[in-house]
């Protein structure tokens, strides 16, 4: 259906859909800001300007592009925050490939899923994750031309070159844009868990990033002055945009670099650095209170701490604010959607607990639920009373390309009409403030980290001396909720230390979906067509 204008679109339609990308956006800090500050690494001491920061990047994308890696390319990275992760990031952008960075706190068997999902041109990784990158590259099929190790000091494994090596020699200047921009071209890809071992890409476009960028430049406020430290890994969504690399280079504003999280380093880098903004989830920030009130940081540089994963109960918000700063802030999303419900400072305490309400280009829903399991109506609301239970659903569309990469199922499945359909659960009261109640899809969160259930039990199920069994979380001060297995023993003498085993050398498991808790029963409870009813086993607990 054609659509009629006042006036001509064509200048405005193939500027902003050619012009308005990540990359234009960075390029222009590195000519406003060549020489400020861009990237920080306490790690080793340096520290990159922006101009510096834009010639490392142009080595990588030189490289990659003298080995053919060029437009809808992935380059697939298991990088610890770290100088190489930005690098990477950036270099994508310029050649018009795709970054895929990687959890690796996954097993080699989950990450080759990964590599045979995406196909990579070009796999780099940490010298720290040898044995776990070099299982996940034994065990995929689809094995990547080029292979990269950062940080290696010894001999690097036959067809793998050191990343210092690679780049080596290679030209600063900006490389030639040979393909056509565009804001739909997917310029990063995560992946997120799903219900079975198939893992879920998440295709981000360039206007999501650029629009991501916005959303946190307007939450924060982030600006050109600020110095962001996010405590979390950058391969989560929330990792990379909130107040990770791609907003605070967008901004023109620092990145420091967090390595891995601990507490006192997170309080001494706060002070010694001038952190205006510390980014976690709140398991870290209730890490980094104890410490504060144990060995008090001069903390008042910070314009304020944000936070994702899970809402703060009234007491702990309060604690918080007087011991590290006025200024929480607290957001709900997904990987698919980035945040899409948020707390400001002004919120809180008196909204601690629930999860804010809808991000301002953003709308967020509660819709009844169906007991045959289909998708309501956008438009079948439950009541405003913080009492009715829906599933909460979310359209983004500044932040969200509304699918999966090569998952056409599960795209139907969770994107209906212009929303995503979360699985979870929750009520809104008449200000739209929303609170979740719980998972529909019993997905657990530990530590921030998203864990579904149906993995481990087929894990378990597999055990020669298990009969059926069934996952579900379990309350847990310092991860919010921990993997508790029930098992039901084909064998009499099964016992707990062997299922241990049986999950700890799984080449499927990362280590943070290991159960913590392990009950040896009779039975398992079940619906009449044979379903485990994880809901009756969480009541009988």
């Amino acid at each position: 259906m054609s659509h009629e204008y006042t006036y001509d679109i064509s200048m405005f339609r193939d500027t902003f859909e050619t012009r308005f990308t990540y990359l234009n956006g960075f390029l222009r800090n590195v000519s406003r800001f060549g020489s400020r500050p861009a990237l920080f690494d306490p790690h080793s001491g340096r520290r990159w300007t922006y101009r510096e920061l834009n010639a490392e990047a142009n080595r990588l994308a030189h490289a990659l592009r003298a080995d053919g890696v060029g437009k809808n390319d992935v380059v697939m990275f298991t990088l610890l925050n770290s100088p190489e992760f930005v690098f990477c990031y950036l270099a994508a952008h310029k050649i018009g490939a795709i970054a895929c960075p990687v959890n690796y706190r996954q097993g080699a068997g989950e990450i080759a899923l990964v590599i045979d999902d995406s196909t990579p041109k070009a796999f780099i990784y940490d010298a720290e994750f040898g044995e776990l990158s070099d299982g996940a590259l034994d065990l995929c099929e689809s094995k990547p031309a080029i292979k990269i190790v950062v940080g290696a000091d010894d001999a690097v494994p036959a067809g793998q070159v050191r990343y210092a090596d690679y780049v080596s020699d290679q030209p600063e200047n900006d490389p030639p844009i040979d393909f056509d921009p565009h804001i739909y071209d997917e310029t990063t890809r995560l992946y997120t868990s799903g219900t079975t071992n198939r893992p879920k890409g998440v295709p981000i476009n360039n206007i999501n990033e650029v629009l991501s960028a916005h959303d946190v430049m307007m939450h924060f406020p982030l600006g050109p002055t600020d110095r962001t430290m996010n405590m979390t890994p950058w391969f989560h969504r929330g990792g990379i945009h909130s107040g990770g690399p791609c907003p605070t280079l967008y901004a023109g504003g620092e990145v420091v670099i967090l390595r891995d999280f601990a507490p006192r380093r997170c309080l001494e880098y706060t002070e010694k650095y001038k952190i205006s903004f510390l980014i976690g989830v709140p398991t870290i920030i209730a890490m980094l209170a104890r410490t504060q009130e144990r060995t008090p940081f001069d903390l008042s540089a910070l314009h304020g701490i944000v936070t994702m994963g899970a809402p703060f109960e009234k007491s702990a918000c309060e604690k918080y604010m007087k011991l590290l700063t006025p200024n929480i802030f607290n957001g709900y999303g997904t990987t698919e959607s980035f945040w899409n419900t948020f707390l400001r400072p002004f919120d809180l305490p008196d909204n601690a607990g629930s999860a804010g309400r809808s991000c301002t280009d953003d709308e967020v829903r509660i819709v009844k639920l169906r007991e045959d399991g289909s998708h309501s109506e956008p438009d079948d609301l439950v009541p405003h009373d913080n009492v009715a239970e829906g599933e909460i659903i979310i359209s983004s569309p500044a932040k969200s390309a509304f699918c999966y990469y090569n998952n056409p199922e599960m795209t139907e499945q969770k994107f209906y009409k212009g929303f995503l359909y979360t699985g979870d659960v929750g009520t809104w009261d008449e200000n739209e403030f929303v609170t979740v109640r719980g998972r529909k899809d019993d997905m657990i969160v530990s530590a921030g980290e998203n864990i579904y259930p149906p993995q481990i039990e087929a894990v378990l199920n597999d055990h020669p001396k298990v009969a059926e069994s069934a996952v579900i979380g379990a309350p847990d001060k310092l991860r919010g909720e921990v993997v508790a297995a029930y098992v039901v023993p084909s064998d009499p003498s099964l016992t707990v230390e062997e299922l241990k085993e049986y999950c700890t050398n799984s080449p499927v498991l990362s280590s943070y979906k290991w159960p913590r808790i392990y009950n040896i029963v009779d039975s398992l409870p079940h619906t009449a067509t044979g379903k485990i009813m994880h809901r009756a086993l969480r009541k009988q607990k």
